[in-house]
């Protein structure tokens, strides 16, 4: 995933990896947490050889992406990492872009199809509808279930902050395994995306990703408003194609969808044997797949528009 380029942004000097013809139709691929860019690793230069300019950012507090500005907020709140993502269009000229993702950047991918549809050609989100319902919070989930995101509840504390700073590779890792239970990844694999935990900015970042998203600390005042949309849960109309892996630790597949009225737009479902979490990495073919498919789900939906558009 080198070499690496640069893109500004109002908040952020965003580091990120290009392949593939400048002129071609933009992917822009969102890793998650606790990942990084490697986890397209084998989409990327796939998706490159077949005319698409792929775009690979490192989110804000991972690797060398860094805050321009000491002051700002080190928010990791959704709306933060959305609005990271159109920023990143706006510097690099691309007015509409298939965003792919997933966990955080599946995330960022959401909230962009769902607030700024007119910069988002075609979504492909693994697991879902991935908006955060903030106010549903509190609501506990099935015992097995939260034993697993024992992490979420950890970096509330300052024995979390303190776990964290010390041990980022470490508390990687046992995410990997629950996420991913059959995907044997080797050392090499880990310590490379580990290096991008080294960001200056990775802990609170981190953290006020969780703690925000429990409810548990106030958003920046610059996403108030985004923030106040995406309470209201709103709907994606942008051609989309979701993955779920049937390998997910942390995440089991539902039999049946459960999120069909967040999505108003064509949607395709796939479900991937085999794969866990970090599912571009581990299933890269499919995640390839995906992204042809929502292009062409897009082409048939434009087509099918009454003005063509």
């Amino acid at each position: 995933m080198t070499p690496l380029k640069h893109a500004r942004t109002d908040v952020l000097d965003i580091a990120y990896h290009e392949v593939g013809p400048v002129a071609g139709p933009a992917v822009v691929l969102l890793h998650g947490y606790p990942y990084d860019v490697h986890s397209y690793t084998e989409v990327a230069p796939r998706l490159g050889a077949l005319g698409y300019r792929v775009v690979v950012p490192y989110l804000r507090g991972h690797g060398p992406t860094r805050f321009l500005d000491p002051a700002t907020s080190r928010s990791g709140q959704q709306a933060a990492l959305g609005a990271d993502v159109i920023g990143l269009l706006d510097a690099l000229d691309i007015p509409e872009a298939v965003l792919g993702g997933y966990d955080w950047g599946g995330r960022a991918a959401c909230v962009v199809a769902a607030l700024r549809p007119e910069r988002v050609s075609g979504l492909v989100s693994v697991n879902g509808y991935l908006i955060q319902d903030i106010a549903a919070s509190a609501q506990p989930i099935r015992p097995d279930l939260e034993a697993g995101f024992w992490y979420f509840y950890y970096f509330l504390t300052d024995r979390g902050r303190a776990g964290l700073t010390a041990n980022r590779r470490e508390i990687a890792e046992v995410i990997w395994r629950r996420n991913s239970p059959a995907w044997d990844f080797d050392r090499e694999t880990l310590d490379r995306t580990a290096e991008a935990f080294d960001n200056p900015d990775y802990v609170e970042v981190v953290l006020h990703s969780y703690r925000h998203r429990l409810g548990r600390s106030a958003g920046a005042p610059e996403y108030a408003a985004a923030e106040q949309a995406l309470a209201r849960q709103p709907r994606i109309s942008v051609p989309t194609v979701t993955l779920a892996g049937l390998a997910d630790g942390n995440f089991p597949v539902a039999p049946g969808l459960t999120d069909v009225d967040r999505f108003a737009g064509p949607r395709l479902d796939r479900r991937v044997p085999h794969a866990g979490h970090n599912l571009p990495q581990e299933a890269p073919e499919a995640f390839v797949q995906a992204v042809l498919d929502v292009t062409m789900l897009a082409r048939r939906h434009a087509d099918a528009a009454p003005d063509g558009s």
